[in-house]
């Protein structure tokens, strides 16, 4: 039995905690510093070793590894670097799910020297989306564009947002406030959030996409000098990215981050009906052709072990615990810093937890021309 400690037992924690201890490999501890998140936890796992404490103390936390082979992150992104200095220090694997840039190059620079791996940014975007998209890239000869898209979206949208609360709020408006990283004409740049909307079609429902921070993950390290453009944007319902620029910028809530979580909570509900579109576009050169491959995957909400998951926790819990998997197997390098892109497609789709990302043992669409349609 691997020993894993899961900080955070929100969300997308219970779900980790469900999909490892349903394995019968993993002996999993939960801290959390709520004793009623851990309350409604217990209920649902009652196998599952539930501690409470301050997890913003590394003193606290500290004496709970001993013997840990891992540390899952699964707070906020403001906690990353406290908790991945204590798995450092610890010397137990550390991994997250974080969006943040710049608590990602923090942990970069903690793996120089750790005797353990440092996997940061393992869930949905960044996480899988880089995993397939490097798996595409790897394909060409010379690389011209890469276009990354997500999106977390409900089934049935019924408010002016067109969207529901899916996933943290903090997460969401950091995305939607910091600078976007991006290569323009093979040169890198930071793009506004919010910014070079677009709209298109998928198997035929309208969407639309802009600038979005975070999802890219580290692909710019890896791809600057091979390719022309690479972007990521984020995926919603035609509408929402011109009412969150009302509330961000015109109203200036982006000045008020407390605020705007505090409405956006309090307004717009959680849902589990809820469906992640991930979107990949390549094209370059290949044996002297242009070529374009395009992955493209629609994952819904289901009933996992009895329970209703939203398509946003199985998409981001599986793609941590395959992680996980593939760490403990010894697939992956067992110290220092582990890019998303170092993980092989075919490996993370093999493993038990990242099929949930084949829907009714179908492999995800590969094509040598995507489903994309651009409308003005």
């Amino acid at each position: 039995m691997r020993q894993v400690t899961i900080v955070g037992a929100g969300k997308i924690g219970e779900v980790i905690a469900d999909f490892l201890v349903s394995s019968g490999d993993y002996a999993v501890t939960v801290v959390d510093r709520e004793a009623k998140t851990l309350a409604r936890l217990a209920q649902a796992l009652p196998s599952a070793n539930l501690r409470q404490c301050d997890v913003a103390n590394p003193d606290q936390l500290d004496a709970m590894l001993a013997d840990q082979h891992a540390l899952i992150n699964a707070c906020p992104f403001d906690l990353s670097e406290t908790l991945a200095r204590t798995a450092v220090a610890a010397r137990v694997h550390y991994l997250d799910l974080t969006e943040d840039v710049g608590s990602a190059r923090t942990i970069r620079a903690l793996a120089d020297g750790a005797q353990t791996a440092l996997v940061p940014q393992c869930g949905l975007a960044p996480g899988f989306i880089s995993i397939a998209a490097y798996d595409l890239a790897r394909r060409f000869d010379e690389l011209h564009d890469v276009h990354m898209r997500v999106g977390a979206l409900p089934k049935f949208p019924s408010n002016g947002l067109k969207y529901n609360l899916t996933w943290s709020t903090d997460g969401l408006i950091n995305e939607y406030l910091n600078p976007c990283e991006a290569i323009v004409g093979g040169a890198r740049k930071e793009m506004p959030a919010l910014e070079e909307l677009e709209h298109f079609s998928l198997d035929g429902d309208d969407y639309e996409a802009f600038n979005t921070s975070g999802g890219l993950g580290t692909l710019c390290d890896t791809l600057q000098g091979r390719v022309r453009n690479l972007n990521y944007r984020t995926v919603r319902y035609p509408g929402h990215r011109d009412v969150m620029k009302l509330l961000l910028h015109d109203l200036r809530l982006g000045e008020r981050r407390a605020l705007l979580k505090e409405i956006l909570e309090s307004s717009i509900p959680v849902t589990m009906q809820d469906v992640v579109l991930v979107f990949v576009n390549v094209s370059g050169l290949r044996d002297g052709l242009l070529m374009q491959e395009t992955f493209a995957r629609k994952i819904y909400s289901r009933q996992i072990g009895g329970r209703r998951r939203s398509a946003i926790q199985v998409t981001t819990a599986s793609a941590i615990c395959a992680v996980l998997d593939l760490l403990m197997a010894g697939v992956l390098p067992q110290q220092g810093f582990v890019r998303q892109e170092d993980i092989s497609l075919a490996d993370f789709l093999d493993n038990r937890f990242g099929r949930h990302y084949v829907t009714d043992g179908k492999e995800p669409h590969t094509a040598a021309s995507g489903g994309l349609r651009q409308t003005p």
